[in-house]
């Protein structure tokens, strides 16, 4: 291998939502700048994750792309089953540092630059330790990051008023967040050690070389504005960073039901790789579903009571066929206009299908992202993390969706109200309006990246800045 190449490693942290958007911004580094690049991945499901074409490099990547997966991590011992997903990835990543100094050690050429998430910070020391460029790629947008940066400086009275008195935290040049939005970070006592850590997270993204961000300036003008006022650290939006349409799932038995069905006809059901709904409310989803008499694809999994996370950390695409949590002949009173997926489906795929009208989705940001880019309109069904933000802003800022909202805010949301969404989005004028609006969204982010497109510039720049430093490098600077 050439040393004038630019070699770029990435940490992709525990969690499908993190490891996808990280390998696909390793394809975008090899595929536009011709970067090498190495992925490091963290995981806490080794078995599942082997059996996915995750890890397999892209044909067209040629030896420009490495994939490495890191020893497994062992955090039976933090409290079992128990214990939050965000506390297991926080472990599981500082456990993993070793390894992960370990192999950058062992290369003949070491990387120009450290790509890292909120979650792979502390491997920022090993990027100083090797003369390493340091950035961290938010995975999310742009008010989450600006709540995250702005986070340390924000007086605690402030926080209190909100968390106690339900009052807006008002951010800096951006959108305040409403008590609803539910950040769990704002319930902490300052003394908690995750507290500490999260904040010693941020003050270490702020002197990395830059944050890069998947969203882009269109989408995001006045939170993105305020974030370069404050000069903090550079930011650069390169978003939308999805997952390509893959041509082998077409035969996929899921295609090849939606492949029957009227345009824009179905609505399509997920929560995305790791949330999972309660007893009570997967009952009333599928009793709202067969009420809006309109034709669905749900992706399925076993209900689990009090934690919306419940799969975040599971991978692949295993299945339970047994659908007993179902109301009694819901899948045969159905049958004719619903599709049922345990587990997993492409979803990429699936959402570019012209017979997709709708998507009930979770407002994680990779499937926001998704669903912007192939043109669907949106309704938003939060679970946990940022996603109320994300739906907030959905909803309310860029009018890409309706929102599901409960009688009673810790209630299970209504099969009425779950009858009137989905008809409102595939039948009524609201619907319309919205994949209107989705339309403009889609060109909007396709131009951002294009050539001369916003996002495209952006990731430029980053390219560039790494080209000088091993050209500074090189030259015993």
């Amino acid at each position: 291998m050439e040393t004038t190449k630019s070699h770029i490693a990435l940490l992709a942290s525990p969690g499908m939502g993190h490891l996808i958007p990280v390998l696909e911004l390793a394809k975008h580094l090899v595929s536009h700048q011709s970067f090498k690049v190495t992925v490091f991945v963290v995981a806490t499901d080794h078995a599942s994750l082997a059996n996915t074409h995750l890890l397999q490099s892209p044909a067209d990547s040629g030896d420009l792309l490495d994939i490495v997966l890191l020893p497994f991590i062992d955090v039976s011992d933090i409290g079992g089953p128990s214990v939050s997903f965000i506390v297991a990835i926080v472990t599981t990543v500082l456990r993993s540092m070793p390894f992960l100094r370990s192999e950058i050690s062992k290369m003949e050429f070491r990387p120009t630059a450290l790509v890292v998430d909120l979650f792979g910070t502390d491997a920022l020391e090993i990027a100083d330790e090797y003369n390493m460029l340091k950035f961290v790629f938010i995975a999310s947008n742009a008010w989450f990051l600006a709540v995250m940066l702005c986070t340390p400086e924000i007086d605690r009275k402030e926080i209190d008023e909100h968390v106690k008195n339900r009052m807006p935290l008002h951010i800096p040049g951006c959108k305040p967040i409403k008590f609803e939005h539910n950040l769990d970070v704002f319930f902490m006592d300052t003394n908690d050690p995750f507290y500490q850590g999260y904040v010693e997270a941020i003050n270490k993204m702020s002197l990395t070389d830059g944050i890069l961000v998947n969203t882009w300036d269109e989408l995001e003008p006045t939170t993105l504005k305020a974030l370069r006022e404050t000069k903090k650290v550079p930011i650069y939006p390169i978003g939308p960073l999805v997952r390509p349409i893959e041509k082998s799932v077409f035969g996929n038995e899921i295609i090849a039901w939606l492949d029957k069905q009227p345009k824009q006809s179905v609505i399509y059901v997920s929560f995305g790789s790791g949330g999972t709904l309660s007893a009570q409310q997967v009952k009333e989803l599928a009793w709202g579903l067969e009420l809006s008499q309109q034709r669905f694809v749900w992706v399925l999994r076993p209900p689990t009571e009090n934690d919306a996370a419940g799969t975040f950390l599971a991978l692949g695409n295993g299945s339970d066929a047994t659908l007993d949590y179902l109301p009694d002949g819901f899948p045969a009173r159905t049958q004719d206009r619903g599709l049922l997926v345990p587990m997993w489906a492409p979803q990429v795929e699936v959402l570019s299908h012209p017979s997709i009208g709708g998507f009930l989705t979770h407002c994680g940001w990779n499937s926001t992202m998704e669903s912007i880019v192939n043109g669907v309109p949106m309704i938003a069904w939060p679970l946990y993390a940022e996603q109320k933000m994300n739906a907030s802003m959905l909803t309310e800022d860029i009018g890409a969706s309706i929102r599901v909202m409960a009688v009673e805010s810790d209630a299970a949301v209504g099969r009425e109200e779950i009858r009137s969404v989905v008809r409102k989005i595939l039948v009524d004028r609201q619907g319309r309006n919205i994949r209107s609006r989705i339309k403009e969204l889609k060109d909007n982010a396709a131009n951002a990246l294009a050539k001369g497109g916003s996002s495209y510039n952006s990731m430029s720049q980053v390219a560039n800045i790494c080209i000088q430093h091993l050209k500074t490098k090189a030259s015993g600077a």
